[in-house]
């Protein structure tokens, strides 16, 4: 059976007219007829109810051939999609984060993607870990990165590293002799990945916030907000580091348990060659561009 006559009655069975069917397929419409005869020829069956003037219809036969010949189309389009993603990575690839991957790792891992893969286009939204995740489940993104590891079969989960959130207060305000219920809190936004830890550690230290200040999404905005001396905070250990050290922020309280960071994509994607190449190389360098590591 050659295709091309399949072709012809594909077009054919779905404009139920040969002369539009030969103008989409730009041949003429004896050309047409002769791809028809010769497919119910082959086929020895009649796939085409002719009745006056040009109107046609599909026999049984022809209903049957048409939902065969579909699924044949559609495994053909699949195969050249396939074989053209595994000429190499390219086209846009959407990557959601925080602000804080984006700030840390991505505004530095971006240039050295680029670099390897010019071909691919890259897109950043802006997105707390479970929007990220929302947006990956949704197909609004192709990969994420998030603090959490959602339970979903649908996503497959890379672990990059892992850290500690650290509950901090600027020294320039800090007096051991005061009780913690003395500094507001600096929050994230409502059903942040973060709350189930921050529950946790105002139940061991008793705290209970005489304010409360919702930051957003903003991890940035906290750090500069707790170095002002406005209130306290969760931050992430490894991008305060520097101001743990130098003793411009005081530890107040380590969570016990670590925050995983991972990149999540559906594993409908686990062969598609772009969001692969993105995966291996971010493994490569993550631990090189983490904060406070030297990277040019």
């Amino acid at each position: 059976m050659e295709l091309r006559n399949l072709k012809t009655f594909q077009v054919v069975a779905k404009e139920l007219n040969m002369t539009k069917a030969a103008q989409i397929l730009m041949y003429t419409q004896p050309t047409v007829t002769t791809h028809i005869q010769s497919l119910e020829k082959e086929l020895n069956q009649t796939l085409f109810m002719r009745s006056s003037g040009n109107k046609i219809s599909l026999t049984p036969a022809g209903k049957t051939l048409k939902i065969h010949s579909d699924k044949i189309f559609e495994t053909i389009e699949d195969l050249h999609n396939e074989l053209s993603i595994l000429s190499g990575p390219s086209g846009i690839l959407t990557i959601a984060a925080s602000e804080y991957y984006s700030v840390h790792y991505l505004s530095h891992f971006f240039k050295v993607y680029s670099n390897i893969y010019p071909e691919v286009k890259l897109r950043f939204i802006q997105a707390n870990s479970i929007e990220a995740t929302e947006k990956v489940l949704n197909s609004d993104a192709d990969l994420g990165i998030a603090a959490i590891q959602d339970n979903s079969t649908l996503l497959e989960h890379e672990i990059l590293d892992f850290e500690r959130l650290v509950l901090v207060v600027s020294s320039s305000i800090y007096n051991k002799d005061n009780s913690l219920n003395d500094y507001p809190f600096l929050s994230y936004s409502p059903n942040s990945s973060f709350d189930c830890h921050i529950n946790k550690a105002f139940q061991t230290l008793q705290y209970t916030p005489s304010a409360t200040i919702e930051c957003g999404s903003s991890e940035e905005m906290i750090r500069r907000a707790v170095l002002n001396g406005t209130g306290i905070g969760f931050l992430g250990e490894k991008g305060i580091l520097e101001e743990i050290n130098s003793k411009k922020l005081i530890p107040l309280y380590y969570c016990t348990k670590p925050i995983l960071n991972t990149a999540i994509y559906l594993k409908s994607n686990q062969r598609n060659v772009t969001i692969q190449s993105f995966i291996d190389v971010l493994k490569g360098y993550w631990l090189d561009i983490a904060p406070n590591n030297n990277f040019e």
